[in-house]
């Protein structure tokens, strides 16, 4: 660049030179000085103009590291980050579509999970394939905010009566489906938001609250919208057959009642007899219950069996224990809860049974 300044420069001046020249032939010795004397003067300025300026140089602010937040599942994944804005960095372990009780993570993940400033997870035996790892990173020091804590606990089993003597965080006899009631998770994230304002420095409480109260008046206008939404669903048709133990607490809050559920189980990686199934059937049928509630994130065999051999009900598939992928209607909590609780209206508010399977 600054040799094609010169050039120009070069070129300029002889071109001056010549104008010069071609003006005054006859210049005597003064004019021929006061000619030089000028041609110095517009060279020096054309010099000082065409000088390169000192090269400014921008420096880039070195970005700001922000806290850790590893989460287990990615319901709370989405529900963390919304909750906490921009504040921290949150990672979440299991994708879209995972089975929480049968995940397992990668040594990647692991390494995440032991490096965060504050790990949060589900509790109650929910993560089954992450259990030692959880307790591990405990051990090791990080932070973990276990959401089970923070809500009205629904129990499975009559032989629960001593859980709270449970060490560590086992919750034996708990059911971990708090997130199906949205007025459970307001519980969490507000527990959550004093939990890291109480545990990890550096961070500005204001923001972090008014962050988290905008997400938990989103889940409280939510929880009017599914109230609104069941209206149209008659007392007697509040009835729900699960393709496991998954939506206690959303029946608790709703009025609803569970009747039955193809695996008697709060986790997808147990099974059901055949006497189960057939006493199920009975169930079904003395009920005249229009569907049957299956998981998209586990298998639906059992239930679409069921359906075919009682004839004349559907199976319709939930987004019970993990996210959607985009597109999907449940790639967010708040979508996957009001996804899954228009198609239950649907299929318990129509009249007649002739639901076709949605898969």
């Amino acid at each position: 660049m600054f040799y094609k300044t010169q050039k120009k420069l070069a070129v300029l001046i002889s071109a001056l030179a010549t104008t010069c020249l071609l003006i005054v032939p006859g210049c005597g010795s003064d004019s021929s000085s006061d000619t030089t004397e000028t041609l110095s003067t517009t060279t020096m300025a054309l010099a000082t103009t065409t000088t390169v300026a000192p090269t400014t140089t921008t420096v880039t602010p070195e970005p700001v590291e922000k806290p850790l937040i590893v989460v287990t599942t990615n319901i709370l994944g989405d529900v963390v980050s919304k909750a906490v804005g921009e504040l921290f960095d949150v990672e979440t372990i299991m994708p879209p579509g995972a089975d929480p009780h049968v995940f397992q993570a990668s040594a990647k993940q692991v390494d995440r999970m032991m490096k965060a400033d504050l790990l949060v997870v589900n509790g109650a035996n929910f993560e089954e394939g992450l259990l030692d790892v959880i307790e591990g990173a405990e051990s090791d020091g990080v932070k973990v905010f276990e959401a089970m804590n923070s809500v009205d606990p629904l129990e499975d089993h009559d032989d629960h009566d001593d859980h709270d003597d449970h060490a560590g965080h086992d919750h034996s006899g708990v059911d971990p489906h708090f997130f199906t009631d949205p007025l459970q998770m307001v519980e969490v994230v507000e527990a959550l938001v004093d939990f890291m304002i109480a545990n990890v420095s550096g961070i500005d409480a204001d923001q972090l609250r008014a962050s988290g109260d905008s997400y938990v008046q989103q889940l409280q206008d939510l929880h009017d919208e599914i109230q609104e939404m069941f209206e149209a669903v008659p007392v007697d048709k509040r009835v729900l057959v699960t393709n496991h133990e998954v939506f206690n607490y959303f029946a608790e809050q709703y009025d609803f009642e569970i009747v039955g559920t193809v695996i008697p189980s709060l986790s997808t990686t147990d099974s059901a007899s055949a006497k189960q199934l057939t006493e199920l059937m009975e169930v079904i049928e003395s009920h005249h219950v229009p569907a049957i509630f299956a998981d998209v994130a586990s298998s639906d065999r059992l239930a679409a069996m069921i359906a075919e051999e009682i004839g004349d009900i559907g199976v319709v598939n939930l987004y019970s224990e993990s996210l959607g992928e985009a597109g999907s209607g449940a790639s967010t909590y708040l979508d996957m809860l009001r996804t899954n609780y228009e198609r239950i209206a649907t299929a318990l508010a129509a009249e007649g049974h002739d639901h076709d399977h949605d898969h």
